[in-house]
């Protein structure tokens, strides 16, 4: 046997082992329900390791189902991922054909983790924006994934928070003017209910969250973003009023099980002021 094969295989049945020791622990305390993560850096990761253009996002993709695993052996429940915005339609088109190229291959490596564990997979967005076959095969795989509900993967593509908000307004007032017209209808000589009408016609909290591309999860406990940044960047803007916000300096293709470890034990320790803010919100 080669040497070095065999050194590989036992240093990483070693890493295994540890990791699982240290989620162990880990799981004395509360576990977050929900990570969301920002995944920066993988230009300037392909940048400062002189690799070819492109490279870094394949280094991207392979941490993100590497941290999908991480968080499903934890027993993180939700994870989602903000893997393209509406606004990166901006960049060169050939960036944008290599991202969506490596978000069908991550689908196809999606299919086949779900054929063996009880992974539900989401495509959130504005999925419109994306080309025909593409939208087909999110929807096939939403579709395949549909009955579980262990561990959901939600996976942000032509997705921003702003766009959210409008997409959600305008659902909402579609389902009140049917409704209104419905009532109006049925309803034409009844003035004794005018004030309750009234009230149902107009657009509250709990019409907007339905209605948005981010209900289909609950808001996340914590949100990590890599490459030393400290700003949302239009991504769930309104789901993270209470959430825990993480910054790592380290570029996204080079997060690692030690990072989920970190944000966990500070969510951990800060677990009774994030019960209380919440709490608070109900």
């Amino acid at each position: 046997m080669d040497k070095e094969y065999f050194l590989t295989k036992v240093l990483s049945c070693w890493s295994s082992f540890i990791r699982r020791v240290v989620f162990c622990v880990l799981r004395v305390g509360p576990i977050p329900t929900h990570i969301a993560v920002i995944m920066d850096g993988n230009r300037r990761y392909a940048k400062r390791k002189l690799l070819e253009e492109g490279a870094g996002h394949d280094a991207g993709a392979m941490a993100l189902l590497k941290l999908i695993i991480y968080c499903y052996e934890l027993g993180v429940k939700y994870i989602t991922a903000y893997a393209f915005s509406i606004d990166n339609f901006r960049r060169k088109p050939s960036e944008v054909q290599k991202i969506m190229d490596l978000l069908k291959e991550c689908m196809t490596v999606l299919a086949k983790i779900a054929k063996h564990h009880p992974i539900k997979v989401n495509f959130t967005g504005n999925l419109e924006l994306l080309n025909a076959e593409l939208r087909d095969e999110a929807c096939k795989l939403m579709g395949a994934t549909a009955e579980y509900s262990k561990f959901v993967v939600t996976i942000c593509v032509c997705y921003c928070c702003t766009d959210d908000i409008v997409h959600s307004v305008e659902e909402s007032c579609r389902e009140k003017c049917y409704y209104h017209s419905y009532i109006g209808d049925s309803h034409d000589d009844d003035k004794d209910d005018d004030d309750k009408d009234d009230e149902r016609h107009m657009i509250n909290l709990v019409d907007i969250e339905k209605n948005m591309y981010m209900a289909v999860t609950p808001d996340p406990d914590i949100l990590i973003r890599t490459s030393d940044k400290h700003r949302l960047s239009n991504f769930l803007q309104w789901q993270t009023c209470h959430s825990l916000l993480a910054s790592f300096s380290t570029d996204w293709p080079e997060i690692g099980v030690w990072h989920l470890v970190k944000v966990v034990i500070d969510f951990q320790q800060n677990y009774d002021y994030f019960v209380r803010k919440r709490l608070q919100q109900l």
